[in-house]
């Protein structure tokens, strides 16, 4: 088949169906097949596998999609994969301007690294097994977000097709984000320099309303997380002979994390965890309120039983919709995510265990400092404990939120025009409960970088959890938005 004939359009505009209809073929032909490899490795993040470098999936995954991305032989384009010692590796490259006088630089992210398995897979699904089934590709990291350099180096082509101007841009893709981003600091260390004048920063690892319009990220929450043990003794015991004299560690933890949360509430009690919400955040959380109403929490998996013929669902906290968007995107909230020291249920004894450990994992609204609320953490788990048993919180990892500066004239309007030309609708603006610790360091180290923080985690996408999936074709739309975008930068 030969190739669709291009025109350049007048004024550097982009033709946005045109646009869509290249990065619709790119998809359709290429990518989807590169992301269905890329499930089947097992390249999860530093924090959940210690042997990653032994193992070398992210190696692999980091190969692969740079690979790729040489293979598009966009014009000018230079690549290298950055190796730090002792760190995860990130992949670089570089594409030079071709707008007149143009000094500003367009830095896209995105990461590879994975979540573990998790449990509670479809039957016909599995982490590391990719299935495309009505549109969407199924398993672990194609949504979280392995699809992210593929979707940024098709904008760039979209733009390149029409010969539509553009200021240089640099791809930084890290393989560490899901444990945190502890190696990525040292890398923006590094590569400053070749980062250059940013001034706007596209970042695809977000979510998403609905798929119906362009979603633009305003904040994100930050996260404080480590692991909460209490030893009351140094093995077990009969529990029949014990129990009564000796104090149960759970019931230890449970006194301890009552200083911390309102179990009833679910509140966190420190006041220093909570912070006030930007009017400028209210009115968007109002107005998304009224799009997606209750969608805003019928979208998760509630459990659900037979009663008398009717099926009866867990309840949210609120059903109303402006206070669920707020409580999940500017509410610290705690969540135990990890447990150690039972014995799984069919080998569970008569016996007064040693100990409880939680991994415990600490949303804070976007505006509090999370190595702060770690350290605060700390000293209110393990001070007078109970019974003096041996009580201790070791961090394990933070991040503070981020809170979106600003939204420039040019930006707002390039926003609003790319989601009606691709989606039919206006972009819409919302917070998301989850982090990106790189917002916060870019934020920090280019203040006046507008921020184009999307993605693909719609409704029911699930990353992180069981039958994790890639919306194709508002991935595809995305794509081509992104680059309407870039080619109405002032």
């Amino acid at each position: 088949m030969n190739a669709p004939l291009h025109r350049e359009i007048p004024g550097g505009l982009l033709d946005s169906a045109l646009a869509l209809s290249d990065v619709t073929r790119q998809w359709d032909d290429d990518i989807v097949r590169q992301i269905t490899d890329y499930i089947g490795i097992p390249a999860k993040s530093p924090g959940f596998d210690a042997d990653w470098a032994q193992h070398g999936y992210i190696d692999t995954v980091l190969r692969n999609a740079a690979a790729w991305v040489v293979a598009q032989k966009v014009a000018g384009l230079k690549l290298e994969i950055v190796r730090l010692e002792g760190r995860t590796p990130v992949l670089f490259f570089e594409i030079p301007a071709t707008k007149a006088d143009s000094t500003q630089t367009v830095l896209m992210y995105g990461h590879l690294d994975k979540q573990p398995e998790f449990n509670g897979w479809r039957s016909d699904l599995g982490p590391w097994t990719p299935k495309f089934e009505d549109g969407k590709l199924y398993g672990r990291g194609g949504a979280d977000d392995g699809y992210a350099v593929y979707a940024s180096i098709a904008a760039v082509q979209a733009l390149k097709s029409q010969n539509v101007p553009h200021p240089r841009i640099v791809g930084l893709i890290e393989t560490c984000e899901e444990s945190g981003s502890y190696d990525l600091l040292p890398y923006i260390d590094a590569l400053r320099t070749r980062l250059g004048d940013v001034a706007l920063v596209i970042c695809l690892d977000s979510g998403a309303g609905n798929y119906d319009q362009l979603w633009l990220t305003t904040s994100l929450r930050g996260m404080a997380s480590g692991t909460l043990k209490v030893e009351v003794l140094t093995e077990g015991i009969h529990s029949g002979d014990a129990s009564g004299l000796v104090p149960s560690s759970f019931r230890i933890m449970r006194q301890v994390l009552d200083r911390l949360e309102d179990s009833a509430t679910g509140r966190l009690l420190p006041a220093s965890f909570h912070c006030e919400v930007p009017a400028e955040r209210l009115d968007q959380a109002r107005a998304t309120a009224a799009i997606l109403g209750d969608e805003v929490h019928k979208r998760f998996p509630w459990a659900h039983y037979d009663c008398g013929g009717s099926s009866v669902f867990t309840l949210p906290t609120t059903t109303d919709p402006l206070q669920a968007l707020l409580s999940r995107t500017w509410t610290p909230t705690l969540s135990v995510t990890g447990a150690e020291g039972f014995p799984a249920l069919k080998d569970a004894g008569n016996v007064l265990r040693p100990y409880t450990a939680f991994k415990l994992s600490l949303r804070l609204p976007p505006l509090i400092d999370a190595a702060q609320a770690v350290q605060e953490m700390k000293q209110l788990l393990e001070d007078n404990a109970p019974y003096q048993a041996k009580v201790t919180f070791e961090g394990g990892g933070s991040a503070t939120g981020w809170n979106a500066p600003a939204t420039m004239p040019w930006f707002e309007s390039a926003l609003h025009a790319a989601s009606n030309a691709h989606f039919g609708a206006p972009c819409g603006y919302i917070g998301q409960g989850g982090t990106i610790p790189l917002m916060s360091m870019l934020s920090a180290g280019f203040p006046k970088a507008q921020m184009m923080v999307c993605g693909v985690l719609g409704p029911k996408s699930n990353a992180h959890g069981p039958n994790e999936f890639l919306h194709v074709p508002y991935a595809k739309k995305l794509t081509a938005a992104v680059a309407h975008v870039m080619a109405q930068m002032p």
